[in-house]
């Protein structure tokens, strides 16, 4: 069980670039001088820099992000560390992870962050298609050189295949009657084109909480990037790459991301897996992570009223256990 948390540390990127439950995640972490962490969604390197500041003076940060924007903006603002080795950058998919951090020679190592969704850069740049506040091409992909859009999406899948994926990916119940208007009227361009498209679809707001395009914006862009499948894809080979003792920490935005999270660190806490040839009381294996957050952690009302995007966020935080006798 982890302790209290810390005082709300200061903002190092302003209130328009704040990096969600960070005093949170360096706790988590238990990061001290001289840790190697993996930083693999960098965004605005507001986690990383913390990072580097409680490693100090030694300690070395491996960030990656599939979005080259992230990286030249990190690479300029954190240049120091990066010409001292403390900070090392990689432009590419997080669910390349063990191929990665092997050519960099990071491995094992004492931490992990996975920060999932949308950063405030990317929510804030129309061109690159995100958000429906604004209008800007229908894009959606955080690596540029992706080949599939939300444009193809909307334009050239049929009724049913979009339903499915705005109803599996968005948790929509009017998934149909959207993507039934979607087809008839198309093709969209711009964010604002489809956001208008949604809203008729679904005869207008009347007093909805959210927009009605959030949950249809949302299913585009966890596909567009396969979000959830690099997810699944990279939680093993992070724990492979922790040492005995690191730790990893996820922070998520919706139920699906969590949901994902929650029942892979359960099903690596286990100690006992049956199986159809197992004996009665048989352990067929060892626990491999020991979870340190029964339940997620949230950010505080104050962080909320600070950061308004962070009202979402869930953190759940893993340690790796010695798995053989060499481990300990």
């Amino acid at each position: 069980m982890m302790a209290d948390r810390p005082p709300l540390a200061p903002d190092p990127l302003g209130a328009h670039h704040a990096p969600v439950l960070l005093a949170e995640v360096l706790q988590g972490l238990a990061v001290r001088p001289g840790a190697w962490v993996i930083d693999c969604t960098l965004g605005g390197g507001g986690h990383t820099e913390a990072i580097l500041a409680a490693s100090a003076p030694d300690g070395r940060v491996l960030g990656l992000d599939a979005d080259p924007a992230a990286i030249r903006r990190v690479a300029e603002r954190l240049a120091d560390a990066v010409a001292s080795s403390r900070l090392v950058l990689h432009q590419g998919a997080f669910e390349l992870l063990e191929e990665v951090a092997a050519a960099y020679g990071f491995a094992p190592v004492d931490g992990i962050l996975l920060d999932l969704g949308v950063s405030s850069f990317q929510l804030q740049t129309p061109e690159r298609g995100f958000s429906f506040g604004s209008t800007g091409p229908l894009d959606m992909r955080f690596d540029p050189g992706q080949p599939l859009s939300a444009a193809d999406i909307v334009n050239e899948w049929d009724e049913q295949s979009l339903a499915d994926v705005i109803y599996r990916y968005g948790e929509e119940p009017r998934s149909r009657r959207i993507a039934r208007y979607l087809v008839k009227h198309r093709p969209f361009f711009t964010t604002a084109q489809l956001a208008e498209a949604i809203e008729k679809a679904v005869g207008g707001r009347r007093g909805a909480r959210i927009h009605p395009a959030t949950r249809t914006f949302q299913a585009l862009r966890i596909v567009v990037n396969r979000e959830l499948e690099q997810l699944e894809n990279v939680l093993p080979q992070a724990l492979r790459l922790l040492r005995p003792g690191g730790r990893l920490a996820v922070i998520t935005f919706h139920s699906l991301e969590d949901r994902i999270v929650k029942h892979w660190m359960l099903a690596e806490a286990r100690a006992d897996v049956s199986g159809p040839n197992s004996m009665e009381g048989e352990r067929q294996r060892q626990p491999t992570l020991r979870i340190l957050t029964k339940k997620p952690i949230t950010p505080t009302a104050e962080e909320i009223q600070r950061n308004p995007r962070s009202r979402s966020a869930k953190l759940r935080v893993a340690e790796k256990l010695p798995t053989t006798q060499s481990d300990t």
